[in-house]
């Protein structure tokens, strides 16, 4: 049996992973669209140049079905930088019967990583939907929470992911 993509060397991404909407959830000019931005960097505090960031998540009604597609890929230039044009996705429901503040999964796929890891984007004109998000609530204090915080910046929102360090993002388990 031949070595599979986490027991390989990489990055091979341009190879093995190529989307031919790249970056686009929606079409550039789509009525509401906004731009997720931000750089990948790692452990010491250096741009990873060949990451990729993938996106997924639910349409303006909080919705995960109909026509609007919700997943996006980037890879990151030079200087780890990534953008998906998207549109602003609306609350959905949590467990608890409540609802998760509107909010962006992401993955990250970077050399160095056996495995990708997994985190959020949520967006800081959301005060009030981010206090009372469920997994936003269950993180251990402020500090850990403003890893997942999107800075809003002309024409969409911005959020820089650590892999490690002191400025590590905040990652998932799934």
């Amino acid at each position: 049996m031949g070595t599979t993509p986490s027991q390989t060397v990489g990055p091979f991404f341009a190879i093995e992973l190529p989307y031919a909407e790249g970056p686009y959830v929606v079409s550039d000019g789509a009525d509401g669209a906004i731009w997720l931005r931000g750089r990948v960097f790692d452990g010491a505090g250096d741009p990873i140049p060949d990451a990729l960031v993938e996106s997924w998540q639910a349409g303006p009604d909080g919705r995960f079905d109909g026509e609007f597609r919700g997943f996006g890929r980037s890879g990151t230039d030079a200087e780890g930088a990534w953008a998906i044009l998207t549109l602003k996705p609306g609350a959905v429901p949590a467990a608890d019967g409540g609802e998760q503040a509107p909010h962006v999964g992401l993955t990250i796929f970077a050399r160095g990583l056996l495995h990708q890891v997994v985190t959020r984007l949520y967006f800081d004109d959301e005060e009030d939907a981010n206090a009372a998000d469920p997994v936003l609530s269950n993180l251990p204090d402020d500090d850990s929470r403003a890893t997942l915080i999107a800075a809003g910046e002309d024409g969409g929102y911005r959020l820089d992911i650590h892999l490690q360090g002191p400025d590590e993002t905040v990652f998932f388990a799934v």
